[in-house]
């Protein structure tokens, strides 16, 4: 199950459309949905878990909360729709994109790619577009 949730007036428009992606996206690599919360929330309220959970006095776009269970996967994952528009504007993308990119983001977490590395970071970008195909596929 997908739910969206909403600490800010930002509401996505085709729900649906987005959760079919996620879905489609998690079976592709393998795992199976459990329970994946997404809260979109502002700037403050994000920086606030970020310090709270992970001792970072820093804005994030995204804070994954990895609850798994072996290859089902289950989670709450924070985006900021601040930071997501900033980052769009930065990158010379759409909202759209930047956000598309941002929440499948947090289910390559999920699935266990990760970003520290340069090597890491590089197939996490590949991933990221290949997985934004998908979604644009299904409209």
């Amino acid at each position: 199950m997908i739910n969206f949730d909403y600490e800010t007036d930002f509401r996505l428009s085709n729900e649906s459309d987005y959760a079919s992606w996620i879905e489609s996206v998690i079976t592709s690599e393998s795992y199976v949905l459990g329970e994946i919360n997404y809260i979109f929330c502002d700037d403050n309220f994000l920086h606030r878990i970020n310090v709270e959970y992970l001792n970072h006095d820093t804005l994030t776009d995204i804070i994954t909360f990895d609850n798994s269970v072996d290859t089902m996967l289950h989670s709450d994952i924070f985006i900021s729709v601040e930071r997501v528009a900033d980052n769009a504007k930065d990158f010379n993308v759409s909202f759209d994109e930047e956000l598309q990119r941002v929440i499948i983001h947090g289910i390559l977490h999920l699935c266990g790619y990760k970003d520290k590395s340069q090597e890491e970071a590089t197939l996490m970008r590949s991933k990221e577009n290949e997985k934004i195909k998908l979604f644009h596929m299904e409209q």
